[in-house]
């Protein structure tokens, strides 16, 4: 019993180390970030890079190893993943679809959505069909470009969210056209996800695939018909009170997301749609959702993402990128990527009527990636799906493409009489 307690302890204290320093990193990057016009999160992202064997793993390998290990703990990616399921839980209930008051926003809205998607989708799966003889011959064909249409097609919801905030641009026509777009395009991608999952995972048998679509319209089925009336009584039963959530409300909330993440699971889906399922049940109650932020959605963001981003970034060697091969891919990804969505949006917002600025502005704003695309590409290397190589080019891509949207809303936004917001100007 001692050497067990003792074996706890130590492995307590490895947990607290590798915690204090993911999270003071984060948040000193989120910070560094933001007072260069960025959105926090980016610098965030930055910060598990940094952490990884990028920088501090290759010149402090004996500090890195000391303080990681040679893998992530056991502890670490649990906790990672139980982040995410929360967090997806978060992003589920912040969907809004409304707020579209003007009629040419709501006449571009499926226009600009469908070109968001689409294009690069098909893109990436051209990508992924020419670069898998280079990068991933023992990966089927089929299954790694459909995975590379995904990792291009997402756009980052709660990334735009924080962008549209700090540029003051979340109310304006712009803003809320471009956020429903994006809701849209991510609902999309994470179908075309769980699509390429059911196609991998049912090793292309038609009865396993009948059966796990069966099985997926029956969950989804059973969400709307079921759970969501079920959700309106619970709050109805547990309402919030002077922007307080009743313990009891959350933990029914708790016990039934994980409930819906081992459904999905059990699916083949990936249990972190369980997670977004689960926010979808709740997002039209606006009270709880304000409540659920300010009580337990900071304690998400600054306890469990810094964990996801530390996670990703041990897993992400840029230096692993060598040779001109290497580079030449990451240069054609991240390109492809930022053509195949601003191109395309912009001729859909033009189309739709808005000037060459506005429609740039959609554009810029749609191919911000940033966690989304963390979270795809970190399923995509478990699965093996995608191999080592590919996974940190689209990292860098996701990171590349998120960091335009700030230098690109700063010089656009004045050319249509937004101003940009003091702090961020420069």
């Amino acid at each position: 019993m001692v050497t067990s307690s003792a074996h706890a302890e130590n492995l307590l204290f490895s947990i607290l180390i590798q915690l204090v320093v993911m999270i003071g990193a984060a948040r000193i990057m989120n910070l560094v970030f933001r007072r260069f016009g960025q959105p926090g999160v980016i610098g965030e992202t930055v910060a598990g890079l940094l952490l990884g064997p990028s920088l501090f793993g290759h010149f402090f390998p004996g500090v890195s190893a000391a303080v990681f290990g040679n893998q992530p703990a056991p502890a670490i990616v649990i906790l990672s993943q139980i982040g995410l399921v929360l967090l997806m839980f978060q992003i589920g209930m912040n969907f809004e679809f409304g707020q579209l008051r003007e009629t040419r926003a709501r006449r571009a809205l499926l226009p600009i959505a469908a070109a968001s998607v689409a294009v690069p989708f098909g893109l990436g799966i051209g990508l992924g069909h020419l670069s898998a003889p280079v990068f991933a011959a023992h990966i089927p064909v089929a299954v790694y470009a459909l995975f590379c249409g995904v990792a291009l097609a997402i756009t980052a919801v709660p990334v735009l969210g924080r962008i549209l905030a700090e540029f003051g641009m979340n109310k304006e026509e712009l803003g809320v056209l471009a956020i429903s777009a994006a809701a849209i395009n991510d609902i999309a991608g994470w179908v075309l996800l769980a699509a390429v999952s059911a196609v991998a995972t049912a090793s292309f048998t038609p009865l396993g695939m009948v059966l796990q679509l069966a099985g997926l319209l029956v969950f989804v089925l059973a969400c709307v018909f079921v759970l969501r009336p079920a959700a309106r009584r619970l709050l109805e039963a547990f309402p919030v009170r002077d922007g307080e959530l009743p313990p009891t409300l959350m933990a029914a909330l708790l016990i039934a997301v994980f409930i819906l993440g081992m459904c999905t699971f059990k699916l083949g889906i990936f249990t972190i749609f369980g997670g977004f399922a689960g926010g979808l049940l709740v997002h039209h109650d606006r009270a709880f959702v304000e409540a659920w932020r300010k009580q337990i959605g900071s304690f998400v963001l600054v306890f469990f993402l810094p964990i996801f981003f530390t996670f990703t970034g041990l897993r992400t060697n840029l230096l692993g990128l060598t040779g001109a091969t290497d580079w030449s891919w990451l240069a054609i990804f991240t390109i492809t990527a930022t053509l195949g969505k601003i191109v395309p949006v912009f001729l859909a917002a033009r189309f739709a009527g808005y000037g060459g600025a506005a429609a740039g502005i959609l554009g810029a704003l749609l191919n911000a990636r940033g966690l989304m695309e963390l979270i795809v590409l970190n399923i995509g290397l478990e699965t093996g799906f995608i191999p080592q190589k590919i996974f940190t080019m689209l990292v860098i891509m996701a990171v590349a493409t998120t960091l335009m949207a700030g230098p690109l809303l700063k010089l656009l936004m004045p050319r249509i009489g937004l101003a940009v917001p003091r702090g961020i100007e420069a």
